[in-house]
């Protein structure tokens, strides 16, 4: 999927203050990347390509809302930070375990 349609979903489903807040960016700088006026760096990149896997995987076992909570909820497997903090500093890999847990049941 384009980086913008990731932005616009993500935008979307989380709000674009989240979704700043996990990019580390302006929500005017998200919005411009929503717009196609300028695109994220590589790495910021993959971050939303990260977030955006995990809210789909939570969402096959959830709703939007409980989704939307997991990121800015404490989280144990995370030694309780949260998801979108984790993001934010560049830990993915521990926010993608964790989601695969969380919709596990672990």
């Amino acid at each position: 999927m384009p980086t913008a349609d990731v932005v616009r979903y993500l935008a979307d489903v989380l709000g674009y203050e989240l979704l700043a807040y996990i990019t580390g960016k302006s929500t005017k700088t998200v919005r411009r990347w929503a717009e196609e006026t300028t695109s994220p760096r590589l790495g910021t990149e993959q971050i939303l390509q990260a977030t955006a896997y995990v809210f789909q995987t939570i969402l096959e076992s959830d709703s939007d809302h409980v989704a939307r909570a997991w990121f800015i909820g404490l989280n144990p497997q995370l030694d309780d930070a949260t998801p979108a903090d984790m993001l934010r500093d560049g830990n993915v890999k521990a926010v993608v375990t964790a989601a695969k847990a969380f919709v596990s049941g672990g």
